[in-house]
């Protein structure tokens, strides 16, 4: 029986946004931004504003990631943070 690790079902099947596949692993900011935004806002499960749920997972990610993250993809990944502010209309953090 295989197993996998719970933040592995997590990021697959979370009860608050539909994912769209292979999210995590894109090369471009924006394009990760816009669909983190496109799924918050489509969710009626989250129970957090769509920027919150989706910055979120974004850290999670990030975080359950850990060592194991290719650090350009990391770059990339903290990029995206920038970049879904920037698509809610929420200031930057310096």
């Amino acid at each position: 029986m295989a197993t996998s690790k719970w933040s592995q079902d997590v990021t697959r099947s979370s009860n608050a946004l539909d994912l769209e596949s292979d999210v995590f692993t894109r090369s471009d900011p924006k394009s990760i931004a816009a669909s983190l935004k496109k799924s918050a806002e489509a969710s009626h499960r989250r129970r957090a504003t769509p920027l919150r749920s989706a910055m979120s997972m974004l850290t999670f990610y990030i975080n359950r990631a850990g060592k194991d993250l290719d650090p350009g993809q990391k770059r990339v990944l903290e990029s995206a943070k920038q970049e879904l502010r920037k698509a809610f209309g929420k200031p930057e953090k310096v």
